[in-house]
């Protein structure tokens, strides 16, 4: 008796299939992979297919300032910094200084780094000095990051929105076990209590989609800002 094929093997060839037919070979963006598993960075990018959506969705936002929150290595940052027209600007957000650094490498490499900003430390402490800076609000919001650390980074993020910013946030289904509302794990945890503000938060209007791939079972949060203070937008 033949033991079922591990669906993983099939999502991957999948991902390989539409990668090779969709995704441009890219020098800089390969060598971002290379520096980061040489760092001993772990496998928590995004896909290609993924950063390519990432792309997509911040050019046909029209965005000219993107927030990032989570650089890990830079190699999501590199897919939103190309996103960016003449003259826009990418902020990110990493605690690490080596992955920071690396970041900052492999943008440079790419001929991006005039367009992006990797401040280093705390997030949060981040969001709140970009706040009190009096920073102009970003069009285009992506949350991947500590998870425990969700719900703080939406909220620093919605101090820096405006109406119509768009907030991707990433891996919010965390193969399946988003809905265990027993489990000990502290991402599930997070993401649980992120979900729960972000059902309850009237300036925003959000769905979430569940996505299969060489990164496994997980998913994402696509939200719009739809809110000015206390006045809905028509």
């Amino acid at each position: 008796m033949h033991n079922p094929p591990d669906p993983q093997d099939r999502w991957t060839a999948v991902d390989a299939y539409l990668s090779d037919l969709l995704i441009v070979q890219d020098a800089a963006l390969a060598a971002a992979l290379i520096d980061q598993a040489a760092a001993g960075l772990p496998a928590q990018n995004v896909s290609a297919l993924q950063g390519q959506l990432l792309t997509l969705l911040a050019q046909m936002q029209g965005a000219r300032r993107i927030l990032e929150i989570g650089t890990l290595g830079g190699y999501s940052t590199l897919w939103l910094a190309r996103a960016l027209p003449p003259g826009g600007q990418l902020v990110t957000l990493e605690l690490q200084p080596q992955r920071a650094a690396l970041a900052r490498r492999s943008l440079e490499r790419a001929g991006l780094s005039g367009r992006v900003e990797v401040r280093v430390g705390q997030a949060t402490d981040s969001l709140a000095q970009l706040s009190a800076d009096g920073a102009a609000p970003f069009d285009f919001i992506f949350i991947d990051a500590d998870k425990p650390s969700y719900t703080e980074y939406l909220t620093g993020a919605l101090r820096l929105a405006r109406p119509g910013t768009v907030l991707m946030v990433d891996n919010v289904v965390r193969g399946g076990c988003v809905i265990s509302p027993e489990s000990d794990d502290a991402n599930v945890q997070g993401v649980r209590r992120f979900m729960a503000a972000l059902a309850a938060e009237p300036r925003l209007t959000a769905t979430a989609l569940q996505t299969v791939g060489s990164k496994g079972y997980d998913g994402f949060v696509v939200a719009r800002v739809n809110m000015a203070g206390d006045t809905i937008l028509e």
